[in-house]
């Protein structure tokens, strides 16, 4: 592939920008008072990515850094589209896939609020097929389908303690494959070619076997979509007409949707796969590659993984978040609700020591677990390389968005390490129990 250099002109804009001011406001820091942000330091991060475009690990990619709001790094470097010759822009859109998590999470917990949802309410409440659940075990070299324990809860779901999987294992991919679901749906988590309802495919899923008892063990999978499709069974509507009128149109995240509008389909970044040496190479069409985001039948709003978005949209949602469930007038959320979200729920069962997992969010519990992320830091990513986190302590939303997948590049806790250094104040962290 012939070598690229971008020399890419930054657009900065206010506090979660709605237009772009100048490039050089893009350097030049405003931390909070008492807080101190090397600029200097920052701009080590645009070597940093423009390294990986150089050597052809990534196309392109757009960072985007806020204290209290307000940006303090913000790039586009690379290319929206290598073979077409489009540059990467501020407002390129982005398929986020698992980020679209923490969106249908709060959407859910906004009808708990209501006191249309209880967290411990049966998921059979709202989709009878989900009353008798089963468990796939290993027995020697079989299987044995088991009945579930107990019944499925809408806090398993959004804690991934459920033990519904993207039915990927070997015991029950076939299983998965014959009903439209694991190996048959791209890595697993992919709906946007199905032209039927997410609440169809839940539906099918409630007569496979999952892979652990509900609540034994932290497992990633389908539990938001599930969650997903439960928000339509109580709200009356799909989750796209859900999620823009109760998160996207009140928070002005007009870039925000389940499926591009055609007349932006040139902002939307082309996905690349990273090759066996890991240098990048054009990802195909359909599942495993680009997607459907476009001509597809846009029938299926999957809650776990169906999102696009911008790195400035998403970081209006993260912003709200960070305050505590609200932006500037708009609240969202409660408070408590986002405490609740953002705190370690699954206690041990998460499988990297020193983190955990709320209802929508991986958390820091102590520090050195995940880099140099701060204690009660917490955040997640998306399968085409997309990564976002939010650290209450030192007022920061972080957000990387690129199109990798697979990605088999090291750009993310890179990436993160490089915001990290910029910060220059010291703090005790605490301990987290």
């Amino acid at each position: 592939m012939k070598r690229l250099v971008l020399v890419l002109g930054i657009l900065l804009g206010s506090a979660l920008p709605a237009s772009a001011a100048s490039a050089q406001a893009a350097r030049t820091a405003h931390p909070p008072a008492g807080g101190a942000v090397s600029t200097e330091r920052l701009r080590r991060i645009d070597a940093l990515l423009q390294r990986y475009v150089d050597e052809h690990r990534i196309a392109g990619a757009v960072a985007l850094v806020l204290r209290d709001g307000k940006p303090v790094y913000e790039r586009a470097v690379g290319w929206r589209d290598v073979e077409a010759g489009r540059r990467m822009t501020l407002d390129t859109v982005f398929r986020i896939a698992s980020q679209t998590k923490a969106v249908t999470s709060v959407a859910l917990l906004s009808l708990v609020e209501e006191g249309r949802i209880g967290l411990d309410d049966p998921v059979s409440r709202f989709i009878p097929g989900f009353a008798h659940t089963t468990v796939a075990v290993r027995d020697g070299d079989g299987v044995t389908i088991v009945p579930a324990a107990r019944p499925i809860t809408v806090r398993d779901l959004l804690t991934h303690t459920s033990g519904i999987s993207y039915g990927t294992e070997p015991e029950v991919a076939s299983l998965y494959a014959a009903q439209g679901l694991g190996p048959s749906a791209g890595w697993g988590w992919y709906t946007a070619d199905k032209d039927e309802p997410i609440c169809t495919s839940v539906e099918r899923l409630a007569q496979l076997p999952f892979t652990t008892q509900p609540g034994q063990a932290w497992v990633y999978g389908y539990s938001t979509d599930v969650a997903g499709c439960i928000v339509e069974r109580v709200a009356g509507q799909p989750l796209d007409e859900v999620v823009r009128e109760r998160i996207t149109a009140p928070l002005g995240m007009s870039d925000t949707h389940f499926y591009l509008p055609p007349g932006d389909r040139h902002r939307l970044a082309t996905v690349y796969a990273s090759d066996a040496d890991g240098y990048i190479v054009r990802a195909p069409a359909g599942a495993r590659g680009q997607g459907d985001y476009v001509d597809g039948p846009r029938r299926s709003f999957a809650g776990g993984a169906g999102l696009l978005s911008t790195a400035r949209d998403y970081a209006r949602f993260l912003e709200m978040i960070r305050n505590h469930g609200a932006l500037g007038p708009v609240r969202i959320l409660a408070p408590r609700t986002v405490q609740l979200m953002s705190t370690n729920q699954v206690g041990s069962r998460y499988p990297t020591p020193g983190l955990g997992f709320g209802l929508g969010f991986e958390t820091t519990d102590r520090y050195g677990a995940n880099g140099t992320d701060s204690v009660g830091a917490y955040g997640w990513g998306g399968a085409y390389g997309t990564q976002y986190r939010i650290d209450p302590q030192d007022h920061l939303v972080i957000v990387l968005m690129l199109q990798l997948l697979p990605n088999a590049t090291d750009i993310r806790p890179v990436f993160m390490t490089l915001v990290h250094q910029a910060l220059l104040e010291a703090h005790e962290e605490p301990a987290r129990h």
